[in-house]
C-alpha cells in the first residue's frame, strides 16, 4: 500500500516548488510569496493530474502565472557532491510539514508557505552539508527550536 493521496498531493506541490525555484534561479520563499495562498492551493487540490503533465510545461505556465522573474539564487553549481533531485527534496520537505501538521491536511497549504519561508531552507538548500538528508525527526527539532542542534 502506497502513501495516502494527500500526502502524495503535498509531495508533488513541495516537489513542483521546488522545481520552479531551481529553473528560475530563485528562493524558495520568493516562489511562494509570488505564487501565493491561491496558487498554491490549485496546485494542491490538481496535483493528482498534474503529476502525469509534463513538468516543464507546468513550471512555464506557473512562472508566467504568477510573474516570477529569473534570479540569480544558484544551488546548483556550487555543489561538490551528488545534487539531489527536486523529488528527492521535495519529500525532505513533505516529511517536515507532515509532521508540523500532525497529519491535519487542512493546515498542510498555510504550513508549506511557512516552511518554505523559513530560515531552515538555506540549510537544506546547502547540499555540500548533511541537512537535506539527516533524519526526519532531527530536522523537525531543529526547525521547531529555530537552529541547528
Amino acid at each position: 500500500m502506497g502513501e495516502p493521496q494527500n500526502e502524495n498531493d503535498l509531495f508533488f506541490v513541495c516537489s513542483l516548488i521546488e522545481y520552479i525555484a531551481r529553473k528560475t534561479k530563485n528562493t524558495k520563499k520568493y516562489v511562494v510569496k509570488k505564487l501565493g495562498k491561491e496558487i498554491i492551493q490549485k496546485i494542491y487540490d490538481l496535483a493528482e493530474v498534474l503529476h502525469s503533465e509534463n513538468i516543464d510545461k507546468i513550471t512555464q505556465e506557473l512562472v508566467e502565472e504568477a510573474e516570477i522573474e529569473i534570479g540569480d539564487y544558484d544551488i546548483i553549481s556550487s555543489c561538490k557532491y551528488n545534487v539531489p533531485t527536486h523529488w528527492d527534496i521535495g519529500k525532505v520537505y513533505k516529511r517536515l510539514i507532515i509532521m508540523l501538521c500532525d497529519n491535519d491536511e487542512n493546515k498542510y497549504i498555510d504550513t508549506t508557505i511557512d516552511v518554505l519561508s523559513s530560515w531552515i531552507i538555506e540549510k537544506i538548500d546547502n547540499y555540500n552539508s548533511s541537512m537535506y538528508y539527516e533524519n526526519p525527526s532531527y530536522i523537525y527539532a531543529c526547525y521547531k527550536e529555530k537552529e541547528i542542534l
